[in-house]
């Protein structure tokens, strides 16, 4: 895949989750609790072992994105109702959750 087609058209939040229309034209919805258990911030990932410390399991049910906020051309950041937000979302990472999500 052409590295532009990482960069999506459209980023919304929906009830059930963080809806993507990408340059390609693919579309999808990635859920609340999804991407706060995929998260690849220190607080998650040890950073010198890469050993996932929070994930979907340790995420509650009801978790919800609050906000999003862009970070360059690149990627975004996201609030969660359990004020976690020290994560940072590459659109690359977000289009690989997708296909990880489908398969």
């Amino acid at each position: 895949m052409a590295e532009g087609k990482y960069e999506p058209v459209v980023i919304d939040l929906t009830p059930d989750g963080l809806y993507i229309k990408w340059q390609d034209g693919y579309e999808s919805i990635l859920p609340h609790r999804y991407l706060r258990g995929n998260c690849g911030c220190a607080q998650c990932v040890d950073e010198i072992t890469h050993v996932r410390k929070v994930g979907i399991s340790d995420v509650a049910s009801n978790i919800v994105v609050e906000e999003f906020m862009e970070i360059g051309r690149y990627a975004i950041g996201i609030l969660f109702s359990d004020l976690h937000e020290t994560g940072i979302y590459p659109y690359k990472m977000l289009r690989d959750l997708t296909t990880r999500l489908e398969d």
